[in-house]
């Protein structure tokens, strides 16, 4: 199982993520108190452990924006959280060789159920992109495509996400005090999903 903590937008948090070593870490280019420039986004790649793959979160983004920064190697995964339609994705797959994420704002199972007809390499299921809020993981069940599973997750939560036994787990505001990351809940974050995968 692996844990993807977004929002890193300070040196600070990719010092955090290196000590923490989460699987992903997440750059947002849009609008969003966490978000990041190009400039910004490439500064930091820079510093992160090598081991950890950057994902970039957009929205509505035009297309050139991932695929650009997938080439010059600041992300490693797009995350897609608008309307981008599977032309989009094919686009993104096609000329780069970095998986996407589809985000799903779950309402029902139902939205589920379209989101694994996508071409994504994998979902997001999600309340609403940064909300920070839980939908009612029992509307899960079975799910033909790997996904992680994403708002409302804390050191206080993450034992029930966990249980879901989805590809992932993604946290943003529970891993901050007061809106900026926090190292020992980062680490707490890890080592909690880290020993569920131990056998």
């Amino acid at each position: 199982m692996t844990i993807k903590i977004c929002g890193l937008f300070r040196e600070d948090d990719i010092s955090f993520a290196n000590e923490a070593l989460p699987d992903y870490i997440g750059f947002v280019f849009t609008e969003s108190r966490r978000s990041v420039s190009i400039r910004q986004a490439a500064s930091l790649r820079e510093k992160l452990n090598p081991a950890i793959v950057p994902v970039g979160v957009f929205v509505n983004a035009p297309p050139e924006l991932p695929l650009s920064l997938a080439r010059d190697g600041v992300i490693g995964a797009a995350q897609l959280h608008g309307n981008e339609d599977e032309a989009y994705i094919m686009r993104v797959k096609a000329k780069t060789n970095v998986p996407v994420i589809r985000a799903i704002r779950v309402r029902s199972h139902t939205d589920i159920e379209a989101g694994e007809n996508s071409a994504a390499d994998y979902l997001l299921l999600d309340s609403s992109g940064g909300s920070g809020k839980r939908f009612d993981w029992s509307v899960i069940g079975a799910c033909a495509k790997p996904y992680f599973l994403a708002g409302g997750i804390s050191a206080a939560t993450i034992v029930g996400a966990l249980s879901y036994r989805p590809f992932g787990i993604d946290v943003s505001s529970g891993a901050e005090t007061l809106g900026v990351k926090d190292l020992g809940k980062m680490l707490a974050l890890v080592n909690a999903v880290r020993m569920a995968s131990t056998p």
